[in-house]
């Protein structure tokens, strides 16, 4: 299998989203739902999930602390028993700056826990169930900040890090047994996480546009799925560079 199988038609499909409360999770769900999946979003705000199945009519709101294991177990028994899953999206993210002169272990160890961890747990409840039915697909959103060490990333850079190395591992090692992966490299998303953020940020874009982006790349099987192309592309290349050229060229760009 050089590609995953293609997502062309949802109508009849079953999809879980962890991380769907805001941002880029939502959106996908929207989407989503309004090419005919079923969908099943979860998240920590309760609130924010019964407002949204109540805007999507056939939508299940399951609250779920995505960093805890035995929230996530209880979530995904819900799920599978209610039949055949065909896509989880793991896109719980937490993130706030930090730059090593200001090491936090406790924010360290929240990032690690939620963006990392909290995938573990979900492929723990999820894995054995799609490749005993030789079928299913994990998407994981990682992002740019993954592909090479940037300043201020120092706690969420290297979570990022991990995911994009998990779901490239994985694609190898279920292309066998017919389980799709794929891996999501967001540039900069308006969601509450950029929001924090207090520079410009180069190719901003919109949730509703990302989750677009993303259906097209299920629907085409791609394994890596990154926009926007604008400033991924540049990204890609700057990751490219060998350490002498890539530290003096990020110090340029960021002035740190």
């Amino acid at each position: 299998m050089s590609h995953n199988p293609p997502f062309t038609d949802w109508h009849g499909k079953t999809v879980w989203l962890v991380g769907a409360s805001s941002g880029i999770g939502r959106a996908t769900a929207h989407a989503l739902h309004a090419q005919g999946a079923k969908v099943f979003v979860s998240a920590r705000n309760q609130q924010a999930l019964d407002v949204f199945a109540a805007e999507h009519p056939g939508a299940v709101a399951l609250a779920v602390d995505a960093g805890d294991a035995a929230s996530v177990n209880a979530a995904a028994k819900v799920v599978l028993g209610a039949g055949p899953l065909d896509l989880v999206l793991y896109c719980a993210g937490y993130y706030k700056e930090m730059r090593a002169t200001e090491f936090d272990l406790q924010i360290m160890l929240e990032h690690q826990r939620v963006n990392y961890l909290g995938a573990l747990y979900v492929l723990d409840a999820v894995l054995p169930h799609f490749v005993k039915r030789q079928a299913g697909h994990i998407s994981l959103v990682s992002s740019v900040a993954g592909y090479r060490g940037l300043p201020k990333s120092l706690a969420y850079g290297p979570t990022k890090a991990a995911l994009i190395n998990l779901a490239e591992t994985l694609y190898v090692d279920l292309q066998d047994s017919h389980v799709g992966v794929s891996l999501i490299c967001p540039g900069f998303v308006e969601t509450p996480l950029t929001a924090q953020n207090k520079f410009t940020m180069p190719g901003l874009i919109k949730p509703e546009q990302a989750a677009q982006e993303i259906l097209r790349g299920w629907a085409s099987g791609q394994f890596e799925i990154h926009f926007p192309k604008r400033f991924t592309f540049f990204m890609k290349a700057l990751a490219l560079l060998p350490p002498v050229l890539f530290f003096p060229v990020i110090r340029k760009f960021t002035g740190l």
